[in-house]
């Protein structure tokens, strides 16, 4: 059987001295503030775009990009995708229902394959669990990838399949400046912060208001274009994010709004909330930015402390204990009492940036993945190792670099790292 393992904070002080190993250090040819991606977690399907399917247990650098460095990092399912300085958009890993891109002849990639080029000037990228986006400087969005529930907000008509970048024509007209994808929702914020979702609609996560059905199930109404939240009118969203089945957003005043049956259960709000309509959590400090993963929520806020609650499954919390709460929390812990400007939740673990380094915290692997020959193949908290951690622990790189980004995927994980 599987076996659930989880170190505490003692262990983790008594374990730091072994972490980082073998990971390059710049050398004298090297300029300080060159950046480059560095991967780790499963490998099924090359989804690290480091040119094999080995699972890295510790973080490997991305030797693709030659000519133009990474400026972006979006880890999706089982894909990857890449935004180089130059605006193009490269994609690495499974290819099943379309997620990179390219040909439907290309089942996965092992490196990274360019999928736009520098003409469109990409400046923004997102993963979903197996479909993609991007949006261009002048504020359209291009999607790909599957499309079953109409995810990709091409119409209904649109095939289930959409294996390269395609515009979305509903949304001309409007100014796009950020997109979140779910498992098989999507949602963008316009320039006016205006908050438009589309796709799968079960569970409450586009935030339209289903209601539920005679039998307490919610309709599995879909949305096939893109579609005004309306309970967000006359609020200015800033920030959006997508999870497995629940969504949130942050707006101008530091609020924060969730929608979404999982992300809702339980919750303590203001006043009775309906899960399918977006909710103010009226317990938070001005907060920044949000991620939702499989079953958990985290937010940062304005002055870099980062608050969580959900399921906690495997510790993906990171409040010291794998009990689940249903109240934001504070996410303390040894190596984590400067300012967070940054945080990424996968499915069942999550990762932060404090003060230019990586914490990850949550699902090693060690409960769920393992290949047909018996050996696990996570590795996506990037401490040698399949344990769980309930603790954020730091991921070394050495000390001569700097992490300007994290992403984490279904049980991957990939960073942009910057020379110092």
């Amino acid at each position: 059987m599987w076996r659930r393992s989880y170190l505490r904070l003692s262990e983790l002080h008594r374990g730091a001295s072994r972490l980082g190993l073998g990971f390059p250090t710049r050398s004298s040819s090297t300029q300080p503030g060159k950046r480059f991606a560095a991967l780790w977690g499963n490998g099924d399907h090359g989804r690290l775009g480091l040119g094999s399917l080995e699972s890295q247990w510790r973080p490997a650098v991305c030797s693709a990009f030659l000519n133009h460095s990474p400026q972006a990092i979006a880890c999706g399912g089982a894909h990857t995708l890449f935004l180089t300085d130059n605006g193009c958009v490269y994609a690495a890993g499974l290819n099943d229902c379309g997620q990179l891109g390219t040909s439907e002849s290309v089942n996965y990639s092992l490196e990274p394959l360019q999928v736009l080029g520098h003409e469109k000037n990409i400046v923004h990228i997102s993963a979903g669990y197996n479909h993609s986006c991007a949006v261009t400087v002048d504020g359209e969005l291009y999607m790909w990838g599957k499309n079953t529930n109409g995810q990709l907000g091409l119409g209904k008509r649109a095939p289930n399949i959409v294996h390269l970048p395609t515009k979305v024509e509903y949304l001309d007209g409007i100014t796009i400046k950020m997109a979140a994808l779910g498992a098989e929702h999507s949602l963008v914020i316009s320039d006016g912060g205006e908050a438009f979702s589309w796709g799968m609609g079960v569970s409450g996560r586009l935030g339209h208001g289903h209601e539920s059905s005679l039998l307490g199930f919610f309709k599995t109404y879909s949305e096939y274009t893109p579609r005004l939240i309306r309970d967000l009118e006359g609020i200015k969203v800033k920030y959006v994010a997508a999870g497995m089945l629940s969504s949130a957003c942050t707006d101008e005043n530091g609020s924060v709004f969730i929608f979404g049956e999982r992300g809702i259960d339980k919750l303590c709000m203001k006043e009775t909330s309906d899960a399918t309509k977006p909710s103010l959590i009226s317990k938070l400090p001005y907060s920044e930015e949000v991620s939702c993963g499989g079953y958990h929520t985290c937010v940062l806020t304005n002055s870099g402390e980062l608050y969580t609650w959900g399921s906690n499954e495997n510790g993906c919390l990171g409040i010291g204990s794998p009990e689940a709460i249903h109240l934001p929390e504070k996410v303390q812990g040894p190596f984590m009492k400067s300012s967070v400007s940054q945080v990424s939740c996968g499915w069942k673990h999550t990762a932060a940036i404090s003060e230019g380094r990586v914490f990850t915290w949550g699902w090693g692997g060690s409960n769920g993945t393992f290949s047909v020959d018996g050996h696990s193949s996570g590795g996506q908290l990037g401490h040698g190792s399949d344990v769980d951690y309930i603790c954020p622990a730091r991921v070394c790189f050495g000390e001569d670099v700097n992490a300007l980004q994290v992403s984490c995927g279904f049980n991957h994980t990939g960073a942009i790292l910057e020379y110092t």
